[in-house]
Formats: C-alpha cells, sequence, structure tokens
C-alpha cells in the first residue's frame, strides 16, 4: 500500500496568485512557511524556516483567492507532486509542490507563534474532492506559470 498525504501549518508567505487556465478552471498559487526551533547543545536558540509551494484548484482556488492574505494562518492538506519542464535555455526544471486538497483557515498571526482563535467561533473549513488527477484533462502547457 503506498499513501501520498502531507499535512502543513503555517503563515502564507505572500498572498495567493489566482489565474485561469484556458479550460475555464481556476488555480491559485502560493506558499506557505513553516518553522522549526530548536536548542543546541549550548542552549542556543535555533530557528529554521521552510517554505512549500500549494497549488489549488477550483473551487479551492477561489476560496484560497478571496479568503487567504499574506501572514494568516492555514492548514494545507494534500498531496506532494513534483513536475519537470524543459527551460528557455534547454536545461531541464523541477518544482516540488503541494496540491491542495483541503484547506481549514486560522486567525492572522504575528511572528512565530501559532495563536488560538479567542472566539469559539469555528474557522471555515474548505474541501475539494475531485482534485484534477492528471488523466489528459489538464496538462503542463495549460499551467499559466
Amino acid at each position: 500500500m503506498n499513501l501520498n498525504k502531507v499535512f502543513v501549518l503555517g503563515n502564507l508567505a505572500k498572498d495567493p496568485e489566482v489565474r485561469t487556465i484556458p479550460s475555464g478552471q481556476q488555480v491559485a498559487t502560493f506558499s506557505v512557511a513553516t518553522n522549526r526551533i530548536w536548542y543546541n547543545q549550548a542552549k542556543e536558540k535555533n530557528q529554521e524556516v521552510e517554505f512549500h509551494n500549494i497549488v489549488a484548484w477550483g473551487r479551492l482556488a477561489e476560496i484560497a483567492g478571496q479568503y487567504l492574505t499574506k501572514g494568516k494562518l492555514v492548514l494545507i492538506e494534500g498531496r506532494i507532486k513534483t513536475r519537470s519542464w524543459q527551460a528557455q535555455d534547454g536545461t531541464k526544471k523541477y518544482r516540488t509542490e503541494i496540491i491542495a486538497e483541503a484547506m481549514q483557515m486560522g486567525p492572522k498571526t504575528q511572528g512565530t507563534s501559532f495563536a488560538k482563535p479567542e472566539s469559539k467561533e469555528e474557522t471555515p473549513v474548505a474541501e475539494q474532492s475531485a482534485a484534477p488527477d492528471n488523466s489528459g484533462e489538464i496538462t503542463t502547457e495549460e499551467v499559466p506559470f
């Protein structure tokens, strides 16, 4: 049995870019920053930031474009995909992305700490069960980035 499932909880590094491909379907791209904090043997605090490339399709892309902004806390559930293409200079380029299948938005936070919502209201949840499966409907030539 194989499993390709990823959960990323972090802050948006910039506002999502939403585009429409020739078939009329919307796609949103954005990056999520996650922090890793640890202490070395000398008790010095170290921090490492990792940026994750996220791609959302269809209704999930619309929701991301409407509600997500730089700095906002977001939980992304999806799968990892690496795509490749030929650059204009003839070299082969690669990009590893998380294809979003579900998303939960949180409150905007400052710095590296994740704050809990002050109100008892639930944060909106967006899911997309019909993510493209690359069965031929959408090709890499149609992706505008």
